[in-house]
């Protein structure tokens, strides 16, 4: 196995495994809300939250950005888990998470988007997308 294909790998799997851990906790599969290491604990926590991020829209859209952010998470892992449009996995990655990173700069400050390393998600998925566009870094040799 190569350096690049170990490469591409890691960075699928934790793509992957930090927007899956994000789903899982909005909807309480990792503990109630106050639990330890539990951001949300349940969907209405996740879409006050998401409310914090948009104040700007009005309330009533703040549970569809908060499904059409779930839905996006779970198609993107999945694609970056299968190895489906790999590269279009990982573009969608980078920029769900570049908004998502802006968005918390903006209304809560810089600190919380360099305390989930949110930014480092961002730089994830774009070096994956250079990679991928690469096929040679994407077998085995």
């Amino acid at each position: 196995m190569t350096l690049n294909l170990l490469t591409v790998w890691s960075l699928r799997i934790s793509l992957a495994a930090a927007f899956l851990s994000a789903v899982a906790d909005r909807f309480g599969l990792w503990g109630p809300p106050g639990a330890p290491n539990v951001a949300w604990g349940d969907w209405a926590s996740f879409v006050a939250y998401t409310g914090t991020l948009n104040a700007f829209l009005p309330a009533s859209l703040y549970a569809p950005l908060g499904w059409i952010a779930t839905v996006a998470e779970v198609v993107l892992a999945v694609w970056l888990l299968v190895g489906v449009k790999l590269r279009w996995a990982a573009l969608g990655s980078a920029a769900l998470l570049l908004v998502f990173a802006l968005s918390m700069t903006v209304t809560v400050g810089i600190k919380s988007p360099l305390n989930y390393s949110v930014f480092t998600g961002v730089a994830a998925a774009l070096a994956l997308a250079c990679l991928a566009a690469r096929p040679g870094n994407l077998q085995a040799r």
